[in-house]
């Protein structure tokens, strides 16, 4: 019996070490960089670190900003997350974002940047904002 406690002691204590993506608590947490709460669940970012240490960021230029003030180096991270603008509140990949830069989009640190999963939804809103399409590269040089 204390063989199977001290086990799932392990366990659980290996589990919680093992850190991932965070749900961001719109209204709740502040921005690592900037330190403003997060409002708006149509943006947001999440960095996880390879260790599992997750920074919660406002907006896309908070994040790029941020991860050139941290140095980190691509073996450092774990995941670079972005809210989807169709999907408030989701967290989704950026490498599989689809982005639009656009002064039409009023984000919280003046980006004007929104993130898309979904490909037809980004090109509708596009095709009402206008502005330019990006893919994650795009958006890191636009805040180099």
């Amino acid at each position: 019996m204390k063989n199977i406690l001290f086990l799932l002691f392990v366990s659980l204590v290996f589990s919680s070490c093992s850190g991932g993506p965070e749900p961001i608590r719109f209204g709740h947490d502040s921005c690592d960089r900037c330190k403003m709460v997060i409002m708006d669940p149509k943006f947001g970012a999440e960095i996880v670190t390879a260790k599992g240490k997750v920074y919660k960021l406002d907006d896309v230029n908070c994040m790029v900003g941020y991860m050139r003030g941290l140095k980190l180096e691509s073996k450092d991270i774990g995941h670079l997350l972005i809210v989807d603008f169709g999907n408030p509140e989701s967290l989704i990949n950026v490498e599989d974002a689809y982005f639009i830069h656009s002064d039409k989009i009023r984000s919280p640190m003046a980006s004007e940047i929104a993130a898309f999963s979904d490909k037809a939804l980004m090109e509708k809103y596009y095709a009402e904002w206008g502005g330019e399409i990006l893919d994650w590269k795009g958006v890191k040089k636009l805040f180099e």
